[in-house]
């Protein structure tokens, strides 16, 4: 049986990734960013962009594996230029750096682009004439992408933006991409025993009476 039509990709989101992880993740990268601008301050203006760009990789992968191993993640072992991966449900959960709008960015890591294969099984969750071939999947990639100001002239500091985005197979197009304050809202909008990935015998507790007649 088919679970079309009750999955979306959001939902796979927050079925998936507990909210604590994605708050978390999102102020590491913040004050990853942070460090990297402190720690390139003072350069050559001739190459300071270039300097700023390789802080900002090697201090936000810091702080992403911290995040990752706090939210019980398993993250990978941070190696050099290695990308730090994590793992939560069926996710596996990566991160990368772009100047604002140029998605493109995203694909010119050879190791990124095997990862998006695996989100072939979800495919169908935005090709609704494919919903027939659908099952739920046990494997799908979503990355945490830093949108950074084109010019160092303004907020060099922070991201502009920082999104999660789930990329199609050939990590062409975007199957969801949304920013992070945005994506948080909606597990407020979910019961709270489906938060968290909480298990189905949570939620047999819920609404359940006590002798008085109220609800525990």
């Amino acid at each position: 049986m088919t679970s079309a039509s009750i999955d979306s990709i959001p939902d796979l989101l927050l079925r998936n990734i507990p909210r604590g992880l994605v708050m978390g993740i999102e102020e590491a990268l913040a004050a990853g960013a942070q460090r990297a601008y402190a720690a390139a301050r003072g350069m050559d203006e001739g190459h300071l962009p270039h300097v700023v760009g390789q802080m900002r990789h090697f201090h936000m992968n810091e702080s992403f594996q911290r995040a990752l191993s706090m939210g019980d993640a398993s993250p990978t072992a941070i190696r050099g230029n290695g990308i730090v991966t994590g793992r939560t449900g069926v996710f596996t959960l990566a991160r990368f750096n772009i100047p604002e709008g140029f998605w493109i960015n995203g694909r010119r890591s050879h190791t990124r682009r095997q990862m998006s294969v695996a989100n072939k099984a979800i495919e169908p969750l935005v090709q609704p004439e494919l919903f027939e071939g659908y099952v739920s999947p046990s494997e799908a990639v979503a990355f945490f992408v830093a949108c950074f100001s084109g010019s160092l002239r303004s907020q060099p500091e922070s991201p502009v933006s920082i999104q999660v985005a789930v990329p199609d197979r050939d990590m062409r197009g975007w199957l969801f991409r949304e920013p992070l304050d945005a994506f948080v809202q909606r597990y407020e909008q979910k019961p709270s025993a489906q938060d968290d990935l909480a298990t189905p015998k949570l939620k047999k507790n819920i609404g359940k009476q006590g002798k008085d007649g109220t609800s525990q």
